[in-house]
């Protein structure tokens, strides 16, 4: 299914938390993004799967504020991203492939830290119940995460993005690095933040782990979002399909 490069002029702005309409983007002279048209609504899970170079990082800096498009609109949560980045970042949390954690605090120092650069201060309760919430197991709230794994980490982030209570999250390479357990449990904390209403985005090269969560998969293809699959029924997506698609073979 190709991707309609017009959107209708009846569908408003407001009606999707992240959205980049028309985009062109990319570095000095280099354009890698072209034409993206990109809409996620609250508590939908979007997965955008690309090779490398296809044009991934690039989509996700658009939303995070680091690069403005060369034409076209990016809104995050109705605010531009890249002219109002302090407003924008007060609607979204983010995740990296590597989550970046204070080594030498605890969880919940940590969660608590981040609220409080984020202008959000919340009482040891709050903070306790995201922790929990995220499935970090209560014994490991006060220890430094400098020994936690990966999966404990994400764990945190996801705790910190529960209490903050924002409305879009972006996630990049999200289940890099995670065991099939760790990565099953990371996508049911995906399941409670939709439940919740967060429009999420992930960027991954994960198309299992997309396919077990997410409700559309787009593909890029040389910065052009060529397809767009949407999930259906119990079974949700035809795997065999999606993986000869992602493989670059005709379906």
């Amino acid at each position: 299914m190709l991707i309609d490069k017009v959107i209708s002029s009846e569908a408003s702005s407001s009606e999707y938390v992240l959205d980049a309409r028309d985009v062109l983007a990319g570095y000095g002279s280099k354009t890698i993004l072209h034409e993206l048209n990109l809409h996620i609504r609250p508590g939908e899970i979007y997965a955008l799967l690309g090779a490398n170079g296809a044009g991934k990082t690039t989509t996700l800096s658009l939303f995070l504020g680091f690069l403005a498009p060369q034409s076209g609109l990016v809104r995050v949560n109705g605010i531009d991203p890249f002219t109002r980045p302090t407003e924008a970042r007060k609607n979204f949390a983010y995740i990296p492939e590597n989550v970046a954690l204070y080594e030498h605090l605890s969880a919940r120092e940590n969660v608590a830290y981040l609220l409080d650069l984020a202008g959000q201060h919340e009482d040891a309760s709050t903070i306790s119940n995201a922790l929990a919430a995220a499935g970090l197991d209560s014994s490991a709230f006060d220890l430094r995460v400098g020994g936690f794994s990966k999966g404990m980490r994400q764990k945190v982030a996801i705790a910190l993005a529960l209490a903050r209570k924002v409305p879009a999250l972006l996630l990049d390479e999200p289940t890099s690095g995670l065991d099939p357990q760790a990565t099953t449990e990371f996508n049911r904390l995906l399941g409670l933040l939709r439940q919740q209403g967060v429009a999420i985005l992930m960027v991954t090269h994960d198309l299992l782990s997309a396919a077990d969560i997410a409700d559309r998969i787009g593909f890029l293809e040389a910065g052009r979002l060529v397809e767009e699959v949407a999930a259906q029924g119990q079974d949700r997506f035809d795997v065999r399909n999606l993986h000869r698609r992602y493989a670059g073979q005709a379906i």
